[in-house]
């Protein structure tokens, strides 16, 4: 208990993801539920005034490049901004992968338990949660990395050895 009331956190591997609908900015529908029949998703709440975001995002893209034009895995941005905003932020930082809009209430992310962005969930086929990464954590984004190569029959790796990131930076 924090302040009287039950501290909310992310929801932990095992617990089951909720259904959503979330539109990108063009108004496209991305349901889960549909995604999930092909195969796991990953999804990446952020702000796109986040700084760990910024940090983070370059190597989601790497994992999406690598995976791009496969139907088995998903990898999806929800941003809590407007989509002028959502539209700026992939262009700076090179995102291509679907930013799915999830202002106005938050509710997907407040259905998720978010309390800090960025947060990755990997949602298995059957809709548990595989892994939740809360902040930058660069084993986490290589585990994501590592079970969609398994799917895909490749490896993948989001960082290079030249890379200079910290192993691990709060959101």
């Amino acid at each position: 208990m924090f302040g009287g009331k039950k501290r909310i956190e992310a929801l932990a591997a095992g617990a089951q993801a909720p259904a959503f609908a979330l539109k990108d900015g063009d108004g496209k529908s991305y349901p889960l539920g549909e995604a999930l029949k092909q195969g796991p998703v990953l999804l990446a709440f952020f702000k796109v005034s986040c700084p760990v975001c910024q940090l983070a995002f370059p190597f989601l893209e790497r994992i999406h490049q690598a995976v791009k034009g496969k139907t088995n895995v998903r990898l999806w941005g929800i941003s809590q901004d407007d989509a002028g905003d959502t539209r700026a932020y992939a262009r700076e930082y090179g995102c291509t992968f679907p930013l799915l809009l999830d202002e106005g209430g938050y509710q997907v992310s407040n259905a998720y338990g978010l309390t800090n962005v960025p947060t990755l969930f990997l949602v298995k086929p059957d809709g548990a949660i595989q892994l939740t990464s809360v902040g930058f954590d660069r084993k986490d984004i290589e585990a994501a990395a590592g079970e969609f190569g398994k799917l895909t029959g490749q490896r993948i790796t989001a960082f290079q050895p030249s890379d200079q990131v910290p192993d691990f930076k709060p959101g």
